[in-house]
């Protein structure tokens, strides 16, 4: 078994029995200089219990009067300052005049049974600037 195969081993080890755990620092070769990557510690009791994209994504987003202003598209994280993104599609019947808007996730208060977006109403969002993803 390689080194990387038994660093696996011993995180997914570790991780089935609920502890956190920290990975040794193993040496990178980038175009010939060793570097070393560090990692830390993570709480996955706690990162356990946050949101789950595939759960928020398709999600019907209402507002404080429980009226639907949108649905989640798409979750994008930027590059710049890591900051999350809910990309909304708004307006439009099954897909088809709907407009996507880039709000922040904090905006957005997040439930087991919703996603809330308190003060939300369809008709701002829909003036709100069309967010189009960037060509790759």
């Amino acid at each position: 078994m390689n080194r990387a195969n038994l660093y696996l081993a011993a995180a997914l080890g570790m991780s089935a029995l609920g502890g956190a755990f920290v990975l040794p620092v193993a040496p990178s070769l980038a175009q010939g200089t060793t570097q070393r990557i560090a990692t830390t510690k993570v709480d996955v009791a706690n990162v356990a219990t946050g949101h789950r994209s595939s759960k928020i994504v398709g999600a019907k987003v209402v507002n404080d009067q429980n009226d639907t202003v949108g649905t989640v598209d798409d979750l994008i994280i930027s590059q710049k300052d890591s900051v999350p993104y809910a990309i909304l599609s708004v307006g439009g019947f099954l897909g088809v005049g709907d407009r996507l808007v880039a709000v922040p996730y904090s905006a957005l208060q997040v439930t087991d049974d919703k996603v809330e977006l308190p003060g939300g109403n369809k008709d701002v969002l829909m003036k709100q600037p069309a967010f189009h993803y960037a060509k790759s």
